[in-house]
């Protein structure tokens, strides 16, 4: 999903690629202080003296600049959700597709950590070191799974020119041997220019009970599933008091916020009156979803006039294994087509959960 939206002095931003500023940062450290840029008095009595706050004093941000909400969802195709035609209901981000503007067009990685570091960095997912995912890293440039200081984050740039900045939920641009107690923790999201963080670190977590950590320590669940607990809530929580924390204190300063649930990556975990509002609306099957929403994408201009659709297994034998072709839906037997019809209604009710939040 990619809608950008500005309502109530609050910009939203849904997938979309940030720009790397890195002279921006790396000009602004207040400590870079030198005789050329001292304007004050240094004389042997103190009263004699006089100081010049200017280069110890934080940046901030220019006047009227927008508090940034920038919401990223995993695994979700355009066809998925409503306002791409799909059969997904987002009653919120609807919303604010119908008051911001839809993109058609952007360029993907296709995997977790390699689509974060480029949102994060706007740099080329090799140049971030994040070829792949962290959990498949290895020694070669490109591939190590360390975002390397030369590509400053958005987090860093708009925490060095005046915001408060915040990074909720997956992150997945921790390396392995780093997501522990005793490990380093520069690759971690306050060290990335996050004044605070809540989320969980790996690739994927339980949304009953979360691996979670709090800016540079693992924490436990603040309460269970048996009492409403459920990771999207949560999170929705702990952002509003993040943004509330701040406004009680410094109401002035503009805001960002990289917001990233569980959904929809893996385990599709969602409570389950959510997933009854889908029953029985997949069990036509894969094939009929996509001649059914094929038509009304074109609708919305969302894809071309004249887009065909491709086959399930575009790829020819000879670089492809047959064994993991996608199964036309009427070669599948009953307790197949049920098993996949129910989900694909786990994976929406998720999705719409994760909305309702």
């Amino acid at each position: 999903m990619n809608v950008t939206t500005m309502k109530k002095g609050v910009m939203l931003v849904l997938l979309c690629l940030v720009p790397g500023l890195t002279k921006t940062f790396a000009q602004s450290d207040p400590r870079q202080v030198r005789k050329e840029n001292f304007k004050g008095v240094i004389e042997l009595d103190v009263r004699d003296s006089k100081a010049d706050w200017d280069p110890y004093t934080l940046k901030s941000a220019p006047e009227g600049a927008p508090n940034v909400l920038f919401v990223l969802f995993d695994d979700t195709g355009q066809a998925a959700w409503s306002p791409y035609g799909g059969a997904i209901n987002m009653p919120t981000l609807q919303k604010l597709a119908d008051n911001g503007l839809i993109y058609s067009q952007w360029h993907t990685t296709a995997l977790c950590s390699p689509t974060r570091s480029t949102l994060l960095t706007g740099r080329n997912h090799h140049l971030t070191g994040n070829a792949a995912i962290t959990e498949t890293a290895n020694g070669f440039p490109g591939a190590h799974g360390r975002i390397p200081k030369q590509c400053a984050t958005i987090g860093q740039i708009l925490q060095s020119n005046g915001w408060s900045t915040f990074w909720i939920g997956k992150d997945h641009n921790v390396p392995e041997q780093d997501v522990a107690s005793g490990a380093s923790r520069t690759q971690w999201p306050t060290q990335l220019g996050f004044d605070r963080y809540y989320g969980f670190l790996g690739g994927e977590t339980n949304q009953w009970y979360p691996d979670l950590v709090e800016d540079n320590h693992f924490t436990e669940q603040p309460y269970g599933p048996e009492d409403g607990y459920h990771l999207s809530k949560d999170l929705a929580d702990k952002a509003i008091q993040y943004i509330q924390d701040q406004k009680a204190t410094n109401p002035s300063k503009p805001w960002y916020m990289w917001f990233c649930p569980g959904a929809n990556h893996a385990p599709h975990h969602a409570p389950q009156e959510f997933i009854d509002k889908y029953k029985g609306k997949f069990d036509e099957g894969y094939d009929a979803y996509r001649n059914w929403v094929v038509p009304r994408m074109i609708a919305k201009g969302i894809i071309p006039k004249d887009t065909k659709l491709t086959d399930f297994n575009p790829l020819p034998p000879n670089i492809s294994n047959p064994a993991d072709y996608v199964r036309p839906w009427k070669d599948l037997n009953a307790d197949e087509r049920k098993l996949f019809a129910k989900l694909a209604e786990v994976y929406a009710g998720f999705s719409e959960y994760t909305d309702f939040f």
